[in-house]
């Protein structure tokens, strides 16, 4: 089966798995400690019923969205996801841009992406937005931040949820580091893939691209782990000083921080519990929507990320109070499976399997989606 005949994101799973080496692929497909909060996300958008009504005309179908500033006619948004030349060595990001620029899709971008933020932006020319992590040298972040604005991206997202890295043990097992390092475990897995292994040697390192000046990279090594544990509220206000845009925190899950990111100035909420790589056993994102929901109260966007494999789920989100949802996982499988035309399966099948149920729901726009729709078994 080629990427383009795929029927529904499971399968451009199931070729992501069969391109990739082993170590590459759990480094997409895994989470933290025992995983249970990575296979919560996705059973908890099960768990969850959908109602109908009847004899709705549903001849026109409203998918289009406004988020941070931009907006898209897609119901979802492309989340940022790192080093994403590990999963395409050719083109990584570029080749997700331009599928997501065909399709008129928001794409947030990682810090640690492999292409540089210009080649992006040259790549998508459309709504973007830039994903910053913590780091403690901030001349460094207010470099690349200025960059983002030149190359006109035009929303940013701290992501707060990353203090110290998740316990993700399909990497030791696997003997996988980042960029790829090759070694007793990693060569038998490379060599049992020699499409790929071919494809990384020619396209080189998988590293990040925006920091690859000799100060920069000596800067980075100085950083002990890159995260800065230390930071705090205040942190937000530094931000605010340096970026004048629309501005989001991602990786949120109890109400009262989201109520302090509300009193800090944002402008979006990201639910997100980092695809289940971070703390293990936390809630699915989808269950802490409705509080967090509740706890903003139309004072400032949510988007919320986790888990979303379905239109149906998309569905689910925005009837509990999500402004947007974003996908991982799901566009990074057609990534891993067949590059640019992979992105784009795995956003058409998201898009048509939301419209479809929309229709068989009786629902217009999303915007006429309530919690009336969703029954929990």
């Amino acid at each position: 089966m080629r990427a383009a005949n795929a029927i529904n994101i499971e399968d451009l799973r199931t070729l992501a798995k069969r391109r990739l080496p082993r170590m590459v692929f759990d480094y997409i497909d895994g989470g933290a400690d025992d995983e249970q909060t990575l296979r919560a996300n996705t059973q908890r958008f099960r768990d969850r019923e959908l109602l109908w009504n009847v004899l709705v005309d549903v001849s026109d179908i409203d998918l289009s969205i406004s988020v941070m500033g931009v907006k898209s006619p897609l119901p979802f948004i492309l989340a940022p996801t790192a080093a994403q030349r590990l999963f395409h060595p050719h083109l990584g990001e570029l080749a997700a841009a331009r599928a997501a620029a065909a399709h008129e899709a928001v794409y947030a971008v990682s810090t640690v992406a492999t292409q540089t933020l210009e080649d992006i932006a040259a790549a998508h020319p459309g709504p973007k937005i830039f994903q910053l992590y913590v780091w403690k040298n901030r001349a460094l972040l207010e470099g690349i931040l200025e960059r983002a604005k030149a190359a006109g991206y035009t929303g940013l997202v701290l992501t707060v949820d990353l203090p110290a890295m998740g316990n993700r043990e399909r990497d030791p097992r696997n003997g996988f580091t980042v960029p790829v390092q090759l070694n007793a475990k990693t060569i038998p897995q490379a060599l049992a893939k020699p499409a790929y292994l071919i494809d990384l040697v020619r396209g080189g390192p998988a590293e990040p691209a925006n920091f690859n000046t000799a100060g920069q990279k000596d800067a980075l090594d100085r950083e002990n782990g890159r995260f800065d544990p230390s930071i705090t509220w205040e942190y937000l206000a530094w931000l605010r000083s340096v970026w004048d845009g629309p501005l989001g925190v991602k990786g949120m899950a109890r109400p009262d921080d989201a109520r302090r990111a509300l009193d800090a100035g944002v402008d979006a909420v990201w639910i997100s519990n980092h695809g289940g790589r971070q703390l293990d056993t936390c809630p699915a994102s989808i269950d802490t929507l409705e509080p967090i929901a509740k706890a903003v109260d139309g004072q400032a966007e949510i988007i919320l990320d986790g888990g979303v494999r379905r239109g149906t789920d998309i569905v689910k989100a925005y009837a509990l109070g999500a402004d947007a949802v974003a996908v991982g996982r799901a566009y990074l499988y057609g990534l891993a499976a067949g590059g640019e035309a992979g992105v784009a399966r795995a956003i058409e099948i998201l898009r048509c399997e939301t419209e479809r149920a929309m229709a068989l729901m009786g629902r217009r726009s999303l915007s006429e989606l309530n919690a009336a729709d969703v029954i929990e078994r």
